[in-house]
């Protein structure tokens, strides 16, 4: 039962995908621009980015348990507080709220989900998380458009309390408090080491890159196609829906072949989708775009798995929470630079080239840097160890 509580409260906290196809309305609704719509991202996802290691850290001394209950309950008052919020500013305040219960949910899950299974299982149960938290991810856009069309963009708020209170209760009746094995917290030199810092490296960059598509692919497909909220909805859902479907395979390819292989496999799959959507125009067929917001979410699946298990893999069983905390902070602060940077680049651009030429060379860019991780990943994997 614990794995099933770990993964539905980390899908709980993916669920926050469901904000991405409102972007267009709350800008509309605060009379801001595109771009500004980058720091609902970069306060929600800053803070779980260094909450998650603090707190998987802090699970390893006081049990995992105590810590996924707490991040939960602040969950629920931050999603409760940012539907009610009156001005932009005071949602980016509830926003840093919601990533300080978001990041110790993601900080303890890998560690629930792995403690209680044998490192040979450590995959397929990695596996089962990411599945779940891809579950989030794809219902998420799923349901937006058709909430927001009928009840407004606060309602992507208001739909997740009760969902959240539901799985803390399942938690608290459902999960052991057993106090955390480590002896001291975890240190520089734990960290520092090429075991971690290499598959950190590269998750950095590959969710950086992706989240090209969860910034600025809801704005091309409703600005430059014209499409509406709940046909945006369907074709975006198809990246998360990718990468819920590819992760249950690749946590079963990474604990029978390494990590190495499916890791660089994912990378070259992902950039490949990312370079068809730089090539998008106003006129593109709806069915190449699809294909390639698919690729692009079955690349990250299949790469995410088995990096996560290396990093895993590299701290002992004392330090499951510590490992994960770091596996989701390098994930993290991938998606933080990579908001910061691709809305940048495409603000500058905009204004220069044009909407639809603005978009295609932010994909190009995030296309290309996976591309390079890639052939870098490719390159470690031969180096003797």
């Amino acid at each position: 039962m614990t794995r099933w509580i770990a993964a539905a409260g980390a899908g709980v906290i993916s669920l926050d995908s469901i904000i991405n196809v409102a972007f267009p309305a709350m800008a509309a609704a605060f009379a801001e621009p595109p771009e500004r719509l980058r720091w609902v991202i970069v306060c929600y996802v800053l803070t779980y980015s260094i909450t998650a290691f603090v707190g998987g850290a802090l699970a390893d001394r006081v049990g995992h348990a105590r810590v996924f209950l707490v991040g939960l309950g602040l969950t629920a008052v931050a999603l409760a507080v940012g539907a009610a919020a009156p001005t932009f500013a005071l949602l980016l305040g509830a926003r840093i709220l919601q990533g300080l219960g978001g990041g110790l949910v993601y900080g303890t899950a890998p560690g629930l989900a792995t403690l209680a299974v044998a490192p040979g299982a450590r995959g397929r149960a990695l596996g089962f998380l990411n599945a779940g938290i891809g579950v989030g991810f794809t219902v998420g856009p799923l349901v937006a458009g058709v909430l927001i069309a009928h009840l407004g963009w606060r309602s992507t708020f208001y739909v997740r309390v009760p969902i959240a209170l539901g799985v803390l209760a399942w938690a608290v009746a459902g999960l052991p408090t057993v106090r955390g094995a480590a002896t001291r917290l975890v240190a520089a030199a734990d960290v520092l080491r090429r075991a971690v810092l290499v598959p950190g490296a590269l998750s950095f960059v590959a969710n950086a890159s992706i989240f090209s598509v969860w910034l600025l692919a809801p704005f091309y497909l409703v600005l430059v196609r014209g499409l509406d909220a709940v046909t945006a909805g369907l074709l975006f859902v198809l990246t998360p829906l990718g990468t819920a479907a590819a992760a249950p395979l690749a946590g079963v390819a990474a604990d029978r072949f390494g990590a190495r292989s499916p890791m660089v496999g994912g990378l070259v799959l992902e950039a490949l989708g990312l370079l068809a959507l730089s090539r998008a125009g106003a006129t593109t067929d709806l069915p190449v775009i699809g294909g390639a917001l698919l690729a692009a979410g079955v690349g990250v699946g299949v790469f995410q798995v088995p990096n996560m298990a290396e990093i895993m893999g590299a701290f002992g069983s004392a330090q499951q929470g510590a490992a994960g905390g770091f596996a989701f902070l390098a994930r993290t602060l991938g998606v933080v630079t990579g908001v910061l940077l691709l809305a940048a680049l495409f603000a500058a651009r905009r204004d220069t080239v044009g909407l639809q030429p603005a978009f295609g060379e932010a994909f190009l860019v995030a296309g290309l840097a996976v591309g390079v991780a890639g052939a870098a990943a490719l390159a470690v994997s031969r180096r003797p160890r």
